[in-house]
């Protein structure tokens, strides 16, 4: 689907094709109507929310892009809409638009710690409740932290240095669909 230039500069937005995919830049103000156009314009029906990907830039002035995976089942396509956004600055919660938003939203608060406005229920979803810190930004450290369990001999939860055991990691890096010389 290729989106004219008028339509693009009614939400400020960009196109582009990468890996043979159309993507849409946008700016997280424009974000909420873009994708409103985009599921409720008859040309277009992007009508599903498959997910929401963040991905961590540290080395960049706003470190986050989140990727919204749109499907439109009646024309057969999918869209990629890509908004940046930095620590501070909160993008717009979608799901006023798509009600499957609210999982995506809290995972990319939970894994990246990236915020959005309007989110009713923006809490940790995927890691431990004490969890301090965000664990797929690039910058996050790999030791120093503890995990909660419950241990059944103490009757409680308790809480113990992360221990990241190598000694028994066994790497082969042949691969095993070649052959042996």
């Amino acid at each position: 689907m290729i989106f004219d230039d008028k339509w693009l500069e009614d939400f400020a937005a960009t196109s582009e094709i990468v890996g043979g995919e159309q993507v849409l830049n946008v700016k997280p103000d424009n974000l909420l109507p873009l994708l409103t156009s985009l599921r409720d314009d008859k040309d277009m029906l992007f009508t599903q929310l498959v997910d929401i990907a963040g991905v961590d830039f540290p080395e960049r002035e706003q470190r986050f892009e989140v990727v919204y995976l749109l499907l439109s089942l009646k024309k057969n396509e999918r869209l990629r809409v890509r908004v940046c956004a930095d620590e501070k600055t909160p993008i717009p919660s979608s799901i006023s638009l798509f009600s499957s938003a609210g999982w995506y939203e809290r995972e990319a608060w939970d894994m990246y710690g990236i915020l959005f406005s309007d989110h009713p229920d923006l809490r940790r979803i995927l890691t431990d409740y004490g969890f301090e810190g965000h664990p797929q930004r690039k910058d996050f450290p790999l030791t120093g932290y503890v995990e909660l369990r419950y241990d059944v001999e103490q009757k409680r939860v308790v809480y113990e240095p992360v221990k990241l055991n190598q000694a028994y990691r066994n790497f082969d890096y042949l691969s095993p669909w070649e052959g042996q010389c």
